[in-house]
């Protein structure tokens, strides 16, 4: 380590995964963490959230941070294979799949948040967690030698202050701690909508339903599934412990978004109007999974143009606080979890007397990588959802062309395999 002697101490705000990632990635570089987190204790346990991919690099990296002993075991355990990725086109009328392209060398996982988010947790110290903890601010010392952040402590209402000398904002795509150095900054909604939700069958797995969704989608188990419609798309994909995650695109305008959250709990007339829509132009079976899902949410699909600086002083922005974006290349998780390791191998490298260099590092290494994927996933989906494109008419899954074919799969996503981490930063074992 070229700054040998002072052992930095970081302050993370978000103990989500990217908050979860960072504590693993600067522990291991010889840092003092502690994160800050709203929510009054780990959700580890409860269905919070929905399901994600995990590349085969995440994958390598989660497992780096895992107890060594079971390292494989326990990712495996928590997750799902999904070795397919493909898409088929939905003729509304009929009611019938063809496939449009399939690629059988996909090689990701699929967990739920909540699973991979325990994972995390529970491979970390628990007295590094400052849980029902809100941000309120923060201000860097004269002379950038530390950053001072205040935070209420939720059951009391105290304020308290704690100092470090690395600030990481993984405070998500709403992040105030970005806002404080853009605060002309604004997320760009993308023109429609998510419905999700997740089906637990474990006690009904052998009922119509799940019989009637195994027979149209056969690969479940191992397939990332998406059917196109025209001016719509869905996903689908099974998850470990018998549940299915599910995913329906709609075009719509933009709501007004209140809150810290692009997440809306909706009621019952919503989620009854939204299944009557889904029946004209979903095929049955996927339409009975949806009526069976208990707690469908609905997401509001923002993302951002590429920002042209990620650190300020001794603070730095990870995960969606760095670079919201789209789902369309299953890449959040993914970006969110190779930023930590990234950053934690700068933080090695350099040590906390040269942060300046080491977030440099930082950003030159995941800024030409984050910004175009964001930009190849805000095509992606505006290519799905049948939406105008500046290049092109728009998709009609109907008259599929042979460029189409290239242009819908995952494994096309700048730097998909190709991800350039120069200097050796990750350890031989994760690559």
């Amino acid at each position: 380590m070229d700054g040998e002697g002072k052992r930095g101490k970081a302050v993370i705000v978000g103990g989500s995964i990217a908050g979860m990632s960072c504590a693993h990635a600067l522990t291991l570089a010889g840092w003092d963490v502690l994160v800050l987190e709203k929510t009054p204790s780990s959700p580890t346990g409860s269905p919070t959230g929905a399901g994600l991919g995990l590349n085969s690099f995440s994958q390598q990296i989660i497992q780096s941070w895992l107890p060594h002993s079971q390292q494989q075991q326990l990712l495996h355990n928590t997750t799902m294979p999904l070795t397919i990725d493909q898409n088929r086109v939905t003729d509304s009328e009929k009611k019938v799949h063809s496939t449009v392209t399939r690629d059988e060398s996909f090689n990701f996982r699929a967990a739920h948040w909540t699973d991979l988010h325990g994972l995390l947790y529970t491979a970390l110290p628990s007295d590094i967690f400052l849980w029902g903890h809100l941000f309120l601010s923060f201000y860097v010392v004269d002379g950038k030698d530390s950053v001072i952040v205040k935070a209420k402590v939720l059951a009391t209402g105290k304020v308290v202050e704690i100092v470090g000398d690395l600030l990481v904002a993984a405070d998500g795509c709403l992040s105030s701690i970005r806002q404080k150095y853009l605060p002309d900054f604004k997320l760009r909604y993308s023109g429609y909508c998510a419905w999700r939700g997740v089906l637990d069958f474990s006690k009904f797995e052998n009922s119509e339903t799940i019989t009637g969704i195994r027979k149209a989608y056969p690969d479940l188990g191992k397939c990332l599934y998406f059917d196109l419609a025209s001016g719509t798309h869905t996903v689908l994909y099974e998850l470990q412990h018998k549940r299915l995650n599910w995913v329906w695109f709609v075009n719509q305008p933009e709501p007004e978004v209140k809150g810290t959250s692009v997440t809306m709990k909706v009621n019952s007339d919503m989620i009854q109007k939204m299944q009557q829509e889904a029946e004209k132009v979903l095929i049955p079976e996927f339409v009975k999974v949806i009526k069976e899902t208990r707690e469908p949410f609905l997401n509001f699909i923002y993302d951002s143009d590429p920002l042209e600086k990620i650190f300020w002083d001794n603070v730095v922005l990870v995960g969606d606080a760095a670079h919201p974006t789209t789902p369309h290349c299953v890449r959040s998780t993914n970006m969110s979890i190779l930023d930590a390791a990234v950053l934690g191998k700068c933080m090695e490298k350099w040590g906390a007397q040269k942060l300046e260099s080491a977030l440099e590092e930082y950003q030159f290494i995941r800024l030409p990588v984050t910004s175009k994927q964001v930009l190849h996933a805000r095509r992606l989906g505006r290519l799905k959802q049948g939406l105008v494109l500046p290049d092109r008419e728009p998709f009609d899954p109907k008259l599929v062309r042979p460029d189409d074919h290239q242009e819908l799969l995952v494994r096309n996503t700048p730097f998909f395999n190709d991800v350039p981490l120069s200097l050796g930063l990750i350890p031989s074992g994760c690559l």
